[in-house]
């Protein structure tokens, strides 16, 4: 057994550390564990026939990410410790080394560090591990810390689109003429919208997670209500004023990076970016435009 069984806990533990790296601290597409649990847990809610499944699969799911992350951590240093035990640990007195040298107490060392509770009962004693042994306790603090940092990251973005569709809803509803739009107002509106759509964009790609938050009202979400700021944008193209043709193509600019970055991350259409919209509207269960 030995160092082979050491070696796959320390593949593991590298394993937790690159999942969390990529999905944190360096949001690309290669976070591949708790990309899939994400996506997994999202087609299981809208599969299910439960109504407002869907509204569940984004928080739950990155719990269940938490979840995995922490226990193939405290698997993985556990099969670091247990080719070891009980030659390289000292026991309490009244624990049996024999006795205790199984992989459950293997997992139970693991906990106790990962946990940072400190017991002592069985502690390490062989050199490399007595510098292993704290090595897991600090991981243990930064998964709590990254953890919380995940969930004070997510939920702005996800109170920024929000505010975004709603801020759609509400020029769609008040249908505004293109002579209305036609204005310095007008321009002003399609900048103040193109920037917003922008910070949307960064947020999705900083926290991908938030796709796959459900919004089940309508009016805020942007599934739900991007289609309206696209007609907005066509409509604002055929302005006489240039300063307002100007800001509708930078509204459709930022648009088509929007569209992208939905494309290439989550829904593979390949199409135009009305096209992506609409898909991203059937994905929320948005079938229309505003």
């Amino acid at each position: 057994m030995g160092w082979p069984v050491a070696v796959v806990g320390a593949v593991l533990v590298l394993f937790v550390l690159r999942d969390v790296f990529h999905t944190l601290w360096h949001p690309t597409r290669h976070g591949g564990l708790s990309r899939l649990t994400m996506t997994a847990m999202w087609r299981l809610a809208k599969a299910l026939p439960r109504r407002g499944a869907a509204g569940l699969a984004g928080p739950v799911a990155m719990a269940v990410v938490v979840a995995v992350w922490s226990l193939t951590a405290v698997v993985g240093w556990a099969l670091i410790y247990w080719p070891f035990m009980p030659e390289a640990f000292a026991y309490a007195p009244g624990l049996r080394p024999d006795d205790h040298a199984g992989f459950e107490d293997a997992l139970y060392v693991s906990l106790v560090h990962i946990s940072t509770l400190g017991l002592g009962d069985i502690a390490p004693t062989e050199g490399w591990l007595r510098i292993v042994a704290p090595m897991e306790s600090l991981v243990g603090f930064a998964l709590l810390t990254a953890t919380v940092a995940w969930t004070l990251g997510v939920f702005p973005a996800l109170a920024r689109r929000r505010s975004l569709a709603l801020r759609i809803s509400h020029l769609v509803r008040t249908h505004p003429t293109t002579d209305q739009v036609d204005a310095d107002a007008g321009a002003a509106i399609l900048d103040g919208l193109a920037a917003d759509v922008t910070v949307v964009s960064v947020d999705f790609l900083q926290y991908a997670e938030s796709y796959y938050f459900h919004d089940g009202d309508r009016r805020f979400s942007l599934a739900g209500q991007i289609a309206g700021a696209v007609s907005l944008a066509d409509q604002a193209s055929a302005a006489w004023h240039p300063d307002v043709r100007r800001s509708a193509a930078v509204v459709r600019a930022a648009l088509d990076d929007l569209a992208a970055i939905l494309d290439s991350r989550f829904l593979r259409t390949r199409g135009s970016a009305r096209e992506v919209f609409e898909a991203y509207a059937r994905d929320h269960g948005h079938l229309g435009g505003a």
